[in-house]
């Protein structure tokens, strides 16, 4: 891999692109044409292979030899192999971009332009649309994420299983709590400061995980609407999968461990817990039995683990950067208050 050189004045600061790809031989036909065609002038394309077993490798060799490959002797997840293959990438900012992703022209030009112009803003995700359904947004990130008081994921845009319709109502540039590792953009030397992904967590959380922690280094998160991309989703794992059920809930658990400060996880996890529980009880209702032994499965290893997750704790504080967080509870605000939209949280 090439050293980073010091920047001339006037001079763009470097991209890499780096796609993280397992057995993606048809996204990658499908979705890198729009990528490698990106307009950005100090561009650099990565493929980071997981172990596939498909053709996937002999087809970008074939078809883009100027990509670069780095090859992990096996699947090391989402967080471990982005970890493994970034360890020889130098660059002044890092685009983590899922194979399932299709990009729009100019789609790198305002984020790098933004986070630029904001120092202190560590990570940036575009406007995540629907690859199926052009007009609403996608699930995992839509127009940036939030996190509610016990730990639960959601976005503007998307309240747990429900999509808005893109109006142009989050055309606004703002700091929100998370940003989708789908298209994630985050400066290379605040990668390296935070140690990446949590490799523990193999896949799922592991962005929000990050910018937990990016925010108690003193970092702002941020979304930019003038870059827009559509996202397949569920490309390499399906919606409905217990293994990404278990995933989730684990994922979850360790993630509130690492990052509140002692006192707040002390009560926090507890409620979670009970949350889990009649999350697995609606479940077993809906006779979906292997997402309700999913959730059962989480909770095992959350507390298998407990001990060396414990150990990762960097005595985390009560973050002063408040942006992306709803003190409230989405669950409720959903299933009992009937909010389906993100503005409605914020409506009496």
């Amino acid at each position: 891999m090439e050293k980073k050189t010091e920047r001339s004045s006037g001079s763009k600061p470097s991209v890499a692109i780096v796609i993280l790809n397992w057995n993606g031989r048809y996204f990658l036909e499908k979705f890198l044409p729009s990528v490698y065609n990106s307009t950005y002038p100090e561009l650099r394309f990565i493929i980071g292979d997981n172990g596939s077993t498909d053709d996937s490798l002999a087809f970008v060799r074939e078809n883009y030899p100027n990509i670069e490959l780095v090859c992990n002797d096996r699947n090391y997840g989402f967080a471990g192999g982005y970890n493994r293959v970034l360890e020889g990438v130098d660059a002044d900012y890092l685009v983590l971009l899922n194979s399932d992703v299709e990009v729009t022209p100019g789609w790198i030009e305002p984020v790098i332009a933004w986070m630029e112009a904001n120092s202190d803003i560590a990570a940036t995700q575009p406007k995540i649309l629907s690859f199926h359904e052009r007009h609403k947004f996608e699930h995992a990130g839509a127009a940036g994420g939030y996190i509610d008081a016990f730990g639960f994921p959601f976005c503007r845009g998307r309240l747990l299983s429900e999509t808005e319709e893109d109006q142009g109502q989050y055309n606004d540039y703002c700091d929100v709590f998370w940003a989708t590792g789908a298209a994630f953009f985050i400066r290379k030397s605040c990668w390296d400061q935070a140690g990446g992904f949590d490799a523990d967590f193999f896949a799922h959380m592991e962005e929000i995980d990050l910018c937990w922690r990016l925010k108690h280094l003193g970092y702002r998160i941020s979304y930019c609407p003038d870059s827009v991309v559509y996202h397949v989703g569920g490309g390499t794992l399906s919606k409905s999968n217990p293994w990404k059920t278990k995933l989730n809930f684990r994922n979850n658990l360790m993630m509130l461990q690492k990052n509140l400060p002692f006192w707040e996880a002390v009560w926090v996890i507890p409620i979670r817990l009970w949350l889990d529980f009649f999350a697995l009880l609606h479940f077993a209702f809906k006779r979906n039995f292997k997402d309700a032994l999913a959730v059962h499965q989480a909770h095992k290893a959350f507390f298998s683990a407990f001990f060396h997750t414990a150990r990762k704790r960097q005595a985390p504080r009560p973050l002063k950067d408040k942006a992306g967080y709803y003190s409230g509870s989405i669950a409720w605000a959903f299933y009992l208050r009937g909010k389906r939209k993100f503005s409605d949280l914020f409506l009496s």
